[in-house]
């Protein structure tokens, strides 16, 4: 089954060439690290005391998020072992570094077996902790040929992806049994785990680690943001985040019945992917909007128009602004975003219908009145009702700080299941 799957990736990844050279020409995707993808270490993580690793693998910034205070508390309880931290994409490899220091972080090798080796051999992993969905069959295998301990931890398997994962749980079967311990999000989750092919004793639910983030630190462009609110005397400020192809025009119109009302109101429009920025600002230049780029603003106060985040990192620290939280992908069938950022800051949030990808998320806040949920008709009414109103603003704001609250707990959860995971281990020298 490997030889075959290792053959069909390499396959995909010869005839896929063209696509991705396109993609590193035109939007310089896939480029940052490519040899190391491919399997060559990078000088920096190689110390001079090579101590034996936990490698904690995160695909992108939500998981890079998530598994922060994960990393501190491993650090702490293993003093004797580093904590080396893998990611998938650009935006999570620069989050990584910026949390765990350059020496600690690197891209994930493609999984084939001359790309992942040479990662084992260097890092000789006694704990290999996997964030949420990432069943790579050859890393595995290989992992666990190696010594280490695997843990998939925050797992979740959400309705999109389910129905793919059971259709070939013959074939998941094998790979899932080099896993020694799942933690998942939800009782949900862990029944799906076991459905695909996770063997039963070693699922279980420790909940999700998201709930424990803290709220980023203010950075120094949000004081200057926030310094030039107050001098236009911007309000209300409406922040709408991770938003998806389909989603601006929409928000864009709706925010025009605020301006209409409030005049020195404000949009911060977060595009989810950085290769859309320029599009966004030709469709505000379309629509004739007012608006500014984060990438070439100065400093100068800003207020009745649209505040186009044209940047990586800054959303999370940006939602302490809003008055109102819109969160996207929900709008369109995309699933959703995390919606805790704002949550986080006690502000009120609006999404679409659409939010699969956090459905357990959502369902907990939506019982406790802590999220409101809008097709894309009600938008417009819904923005002018809670703008309007700043006693239901800041009872739904609360509400959901206070549900975000009562959820937390799963690092300590999840680390005392891995340190029980690491007793386990034979005692001799690998």
């Amino acid at each position: 089954m490997y030889v075959l799957y290792s053959a069909l990736l390499a396959a995909s990844l010869v005839v896929g060439l063209p696509f991705w050279i396109f993609q590193m020409a035109r939007h310089g995707k896939y480029r940052a690290g490519l040899e190391e993808r491919l399997g060559r270490v990078p000088q920096r993580i190689l110390h001079p005391v090579e101590a034996p690793a936990i490698w904690v693998h995160a695909v992108s910034v939500g998981e890079v998020s998530a598994v922060a205070g994960l990393v501190a508390a491993l650090r702490e309880k293993f003093p004797q072992y580093r904590v080396a931290v893998s990611t998938t994409t650009a935006s999570g490899q620069r989050l990584a570094r910026a949390r765990f220091g350059e020496e600690n972080v690197f891209y994930f090798p493609l999984d084939l077996g001359f790309c992942v080796r040479p990662y084992l051999r260097a890092l000789r992993p006694v704990l290999i902790v996997m964030a949420e969905t990432e069943f790579w069959p050859n890393f595995l295998r290989l992992s666990k040929t190696s010594g280490a301990r695997i843990s998939v931890v925050n797992a979740r398997i959400s309705d999109r992806a389910f129905p793919g994962y059971f259709r070939f749980r013959r074939w998941l079967r094998p790979v899932l049994r080099n896993v020694d311990l799942f933690l998942s999000q939800t009782d949900e989750d862990a029944k799906r785990l076991v459905q695909i092919g996770a063997v039963a004793e070693r699922v279980r639910v420790s909940g999700n680690l998201k709930f424990d983030v803290p709220p980023p630190a203010e950075t120094a462009f949000v004081a200057q943001l926030r310094k030039a609110l107050a001098q236009a005397g911007a309000s209300p400020v409406v922040v709408c985040g991770s938003t998806m192809e389909g989603e601006e025009p929409l928000l864009i119109r709706g925010f025009e019945n605020v301006l209409a009302s409030h005049p020195e109101a404000l949009m911060i429009l977060a595009p989810r992917h950085p290769e859309r920025f320029d599009k966004v600002a030709g469709l505000l230049q379309e629509l004739g909007a007012k608006f500014w780029r984060r990438s070439s603003w100065q400093g100068e106060p800003v207020s009745g128009g649209v505040f186009l985040l044209d940047s990586i990192g800054e959303l999370a620290s940006a939602y302490s602004l809003a008055d109102l939280a819109f969160v996207g992908g929900s709008l369109v069938n995309y699933g959703g975003h995390n919606i805790l950022e704002p949550a986080l800051f006690g502000v009120a949030t609006v999404i679409g219908s659409s939010y699969q990808n956090f459905r357990d998320i959502v369902a907990l806040f939506e019982q406790n009145q802590a999220v409101r949920i809008v097709g894309a008709a009600e938008l417009p009414l819904t923005f002018m009702e809670l703008v309007d109103s700043h006693g239901k603003r800041k009872a739904l704001g609360q509400r959901a700080l206070e549900t975000l609250r009562q959820q937390m707990g799963s690092t300590e959860r999840t680390l005392r299941a891995l340190a029980e995971l690491m007793e386990k281990r034979p005692t001799a020298s690998r």
